[in-house]
């Protein structure tokens, strides 16, 4: 899709379940199970949705998926279906991990840094050998000295292999990774969670990563129980939504199963999302087909 000067692709790396309670926290079933299906186990399907930006000089890869690094028991407990092996990821744009110059991780849990590194040849290795990673420095912090409540949500072979090859960069606070693609942190999911923003001619995008994971979080109170913060969440999400629906932001949401991409618009006192059309997610080489 174009962006201003820069060119958006989702890639969906795959598909998984999570248990719907803990996506949606304190909100009763009755009211989220409306707006999402479950199945016999109550999870709720999710995605990972990657974006790839391209300003013209750089690419830029937002988030890396779950990877394949799992066993069929751990498989099993999130319903994983791997639809683009690491390696694979970018194959449909015709490009090659080695064409990626940044990649940004909101944050360490294993289902955005899981695809971060590869096995190959019976050693970890960063998935984009070229690629600088951004994280922030507090995350980086956290994900060694987690509480026996989050760290479950890391697994340091997604991400030390990154600092062992000198590829990690790692930011304390709001930055700019080149021009027009920032990171801003706004903490609630984690501490130093951070979301991407992007600005390219008169257009302005956010990434939220998990602060907003899909179109059916869309209201402010409704955090996920997995968030450390979730009154930090809430608050944040109202400013960012505030922002995106009053100057027409495109919004991007990473776990979002359908259509990932689209407006928000306040109508009354709540916020509605009006998604792209479904061929917008395809490369553009085959839009024009």
């Amino acid at each position: 899709m174009k962006f201003g000067d820069f060119d958006l692709h989702i890639i969906r790396e795959c598909t998984f379940r999570l248990d719907g309670g803990a996506m949606f926290g304190v909100v009763p079933k009755t009211m989220w199970g409306k707006l999402t299906d479950v199945d016999e186990a109550n999870r709720v399907l999710l995605a990972c949705n990657l974006l790839l930006v391209d300003t013209g000089s750089k690419k830029v890869l937002v988030e890396t998926g779950m990877g394949d690094r799992w066993s069929d028991k751990e498989r099993q407990r999130y319903d994983l279906h791997t639809l683009k092996a690491p390696d694979m990821v970018l194959s449909d744009l015709g490009l090659t991990p080695s064409d990626i110059d940044y990649v940004i991780i909101s944050h360490l849990h294993f289902d955005h840094a899981g695809g971060a590194t590869i096995l190959r040849d019976g050693k970890l290795n960063a998935t984009y050998p070229k690629a600088r990673y951004i994280v922030q420095k507090g995350e980086w912090e956290f994900a060694f000295k987690a509480n026996a409540r989050a760290k479950a949500s890391y697994r340091p072979d997604d991400f030390v292999p990154l600092q062992e090859a000198g590829q990690l960069e790692l930011v304390d606070g709001d930055y700019e990774v080149c021009p027009g693609v920032h990171v801003k942190v706004t903490g609630g999911h984690t501490s130093h969670h951070q979301v991407v923003y992007l600005q390219s001619g008169a257009e302005q995008a956010v990434y939220f990563a998990d602060i907003l994971p899909t179109r059916s979080h869309l209201s402010p109170p409704w955090v996920m129980g997995y968030d450390h913060y979730p009154l930090a969440s809430c608050d944040v999400k109202s400013q960012w939504l505030a922002a995106c629906a009053s100057q027409n932001y495109l919004v991007i949401f990473d776990h979002e199963p359908g259509v990932p991409w689209g407006r928000v618009k306040l109508k009354g006192e709540k916020f509605e999302f009006e998604a792209l059309p479904e061929n917008s997610l395809l490369p553009a080489s085959l839009t024009t087909k």
